[in-house]
């Protein structure tokens, strides 16, 4: 699987869908989830107040360097995320992952 199945450029950057894993032992991606096409991020915080929505947006950032913003699914593990900034940079910093 490819950041291409999983993002699509929009006018603001990038939209991403990801498969989250709270309450992991370490922050960062981990491959993809070919069923549900979805980039998988583990974060450490665990799933209570938007603590571990945060965290997603600091690991994609943390990635990316662009800021990043939970679009939906907030209360489920299956989220979309808007990466703004280039689109050509934000892909390549995926890819490089």
């Amino acid at each position: 699987m490819k950041i291409s199945d999983i993002s699509r450029i929009t006018e603001k950057g990038v939209t991403v869908d990801v498969s989250v894993s709270p309450n992991s032992s370490a922050s960062g991606p981990d491959g993809f989830d070919e069923w549900r096409k979805r980039l998988i991020i583990r974060v450490r915080a665990p799933p209570l107040d938007g603590k571990a929505n945060k965290e997603v947006e600091d690991v994609l950032k943390d990635i990316t360097g662009f800021r990043a913003e939970i679009m939906a699914g907030h209360l489920s593990r299956q989220k979309t995320v808007t990466i703004y900034g280039d689109p050509g940079t934000i892909i390549k910093a995926l890819e490089d992952v």
